[in-house]
């Protein structure tokens, strides 16, 4: 099975960037599909990112514009790139991934977690 990694949280001001990253080991990473998923206090996890295993890639209307996510099949990772980001962007930043075919923003669809990354946006 595969363990996951993020990093590359931290504090940003208000319009600032920050580059996340989802290290994979025990499996290639391309063997999954991966989700980028945000957990702010007292709130679910939601859906932010993804990418299926066939490379397509798929976000949530409050990131599209500002937010990419890629795979670098050589280094095992997934990243998801942030932009303008806002204060309501703040919360604790997770990677799943699910064996499927297809990309779902349902977190219960994810077999496999990392421990998060926490972001937090001043404004």
């Amino acid at each position: 099975q595969v363990q996951l990694v993020e990093s590359g949280g931290g504090l940003v001001q208000a319009g600032g960037s920050l580059r996340l990253s989802c290290a994979a080991s025990g499996r290639t990473v391309s063997s999954y599909g991966v989700g980028w998923f945000r957990q702010a206090p007292g709130k679910e996890r939601e859906f932010v990112a993804g990418i299926s295993r066939s490379g397509g890639t798929n976000y949530a209307d409050s990131v599209k514009g500002r937010f990419t996510i890629s795979r670098d099949n050589a280094n095992n990772r997934v990243s998801l790139q942030t932009n303008s980001l806002k204060a309501e962007d703040t919360a604790i930043y997770y990677c799943g991934a699910r064996t499927d075919y297809g990309m779902t923003p349902n977190p219960k669809s994810y077999a496999y977690w990392g421990q998060g990354t926490q972001v937090i946006v001043s404004s």
